[in-house]
């Protein structure tokens, strides 16, 4: 059954009181002056960046929740938070001085019910089976929408819609130049509280980070564990410095020359922009990946890689069985147990957010955002724990580098000193020698709700950069969302890749009780 979505939107009409504005002319001309630096910001440099044509980037965010939405509801608690903040409350103003021409937030009256959209779906007749795809096609139309500049940059789409895993669904939309998804998220966070206590906020998980081994041998070293300890701390800062020169060396290659293999979910945005991407996602148990990171000595990000890896390459191999029974050789398909070329170049542009939100930190609004270039090894094997052990010795590899924050320092380097395009032209061309993005987000550790709608998932994404696929992993209460963003002209079954994922999950988590039994 194809299911069309109509743009027409059915626009909530609330009344808005008016707004008294009192002038004082005894206000001092100083006090004045920084009244007008609150009300207008200029854009930072990473934000100049995301309204670069090359690089027009934005966040959007699906939400369950557990009940039918009450919009007005939702209304009332957004004048009370979010336009209070400055990013959500000021549109971007092109303005012109000394013959220079500067981008500049400008605080205006926010009109809610302008940025609330509730679609009128009930002539669309859609049943439980087919609500899942309608809120597909839904997101995905969305995806070819650019915001109204005129305005704030950020809308909210209330969707009275029953789908497998939520009775009712919201749909946030923001432009990235308003923050990173750190930021974004935090914000949104911001704005829910407990359903065991409506007045607290949502608490987020502090990872208590192991001390090294040259800090553990610190305690009662007096003689020979001292030099042990001097000698570990002096070759782990060489090691730092040097593998930040080799990350550094290898960055640049990509950006100018290095490109990875053409595999069948490596896109090509030279052929055309915008492009229309699909938004699916799955929700697994965080008890399944926390069981193979106990059993394993790992983390969650390690076990959450190391899975990533051992799904793509079961799906690619599959694609490149399927290439080769559309050329007839299909024979040989079958009879060929591995299909997957080998010495595959196949790397993720990973986004260094999650440890800043792990350890609590408060950081500054805005897009704060490290790149790391992420090899994935891919192909079948025997050991499906092989994928772990990989993944792991890699990120641990990367963790002793400064890869991101030199990325982020070089990147504001850049646009100072050679512009905004030819920045985001560098940024363009690194990402589309790569294959994909990859990022983590911690969620909630307990049930929170929306304006009073208890939340059943959180599926947030972005699209807009040069690349084929995006996955996204965000943890709430026992339970991690991953959502893919796709071009569907290259990754037309997205949900095959997800079944991969699961699959590989469950298969890895198989061989770790195994494991985990044979140590006991």
């Amino acid at each position: 059954m194809e299911i069309k979505v109509e743009p027409k939107a059915m626009a909530i009409k609330v009344e808005e009181k008016a707004m008294e504005i009192k002038i004082h002319r005894d206000i001092p001309e100083a006090t004045l002056k920084k009244t007008k630096e609150e009300e207008e910001q200029p854009l930072s440099p990473a934000a100049r960046i995301f309204h670069a044509p090359e690089f027009n980037c934005y966040v959007i965010s699906v939400i369950g929740v557990k009940k039918k939405i009450e919009p007005n509801v939702v209304i009332e608690g957004l004048k009370q938070t979010w336009i209070r903040h400055p990013r959500f409350s000021s549109k971007m103003v092109n303005k012109t001085n000394k013959s220079k021409q500067t981008q500049r937030w400008v605080r205006t009256n926010v009109v809610v019910n302008e940025h609330i959209i509730v679609p009128d779906i009930r002539t669309q007749n859609i049943e439980n089976a087919n609500a899942d795809k309608f809120l597909e096609s839904y997101v995905s139309d969305l995806t070819l929408v650019p915001l109204d500049t005129s305005k704030p940059l950020w809308e909210l789409h209330l969707l009275d819609l029953k789908t497998s895993d939520a009775e009712n669904v919201a749909v946030l939309k923001f432009h990235h130049s308003l923050g990173d998804g750190m930021s974004l998220m935090s914000l949104v966070f911001a704005c829910m509280r407990k359903t065991s206590n409506p007045d607290e906020l949502p608490t987020l998980p502090y990872q208590n980070r192991s001390s090294s081994g040259s800090s553990r041998l610190t305690v009662g070293s007096r003689s020979g564990f001292r030099f042990l300890w001097l000698f570990t701390v002096i070759w782990s800062a060489i090691m730092l410095v040097l593998n930040t020169i080799c990350d550094a060396l290898g960055f640049i290659a990509t950006t100018m020359f290095v490109m990875d293999t053409e595999t069948p979910i490596k896109g090509d945005y030279r052929l055309s922009k915008p492009k229309r991407m699909s938004l699916v996602h799955l929700t697994v148990s965080l008890d399944d990946i926390k069981l193979i990171k106990t059993t394993m000595k790992m983390t969650v990000n390690d076990v959450v890689l190391g899975v990533t890896q051992a799904g793509l390459s079961q799906y690619i191999e599959r694609r490149y069985k399927e290439k080769k029974k559309i050329v007839g050789d299909d024979l040989e398909s079958k009879s060929s147990s591995h299909e997957i070329p080998k010495r595959i170049r196949l790397r993720s542009a990973l986004l260094d957010l999650a440890d800043m939100m792990a350890n609590g930190s408060k950081c500054k609004w805005g897009n704060m955002i490290g790149y790391i270039v992420f090899p994935f090894s891919i192909g079948l094997q025997k050991d499906p724990l092989e994928h772990l052990r990989r993944a792991k010795k890699i990120i641990d590899r990367k963790k002793n580098s400064l890869e991101a924050a030199l990325t982020f320092i070089v990147g504001k380097f850049m646009i100072k000193a050679f512009g905004v395009k030819v920045t985001a032209n560098l940024i363009n061309r690194m990402l589309s020698n790569t294959t994909m993005s990859f990022s983590n987000l911690i969620g909630p550790i307990e049930e929170i709700s929306f304006f009073g709608h208890p939340i059943t998932y959180i599926a947030p994404s972005v699209y807009g950069h040069p690349h084929a696929l995006t996955m996204h992993f965000q943890s709430y209460m026992n339970k991690m969302t991953i959502s893919l963003t796709v071009d569907s002209t290259v990754i037309n079954n997205p949900h095959q890749l997800l079944g991969d994922w699961e699959e590989s999950l469950r298969t890895i988590k198989t061989a770790a009780q195994e494991r985990g039994s044979t140590h006991q």
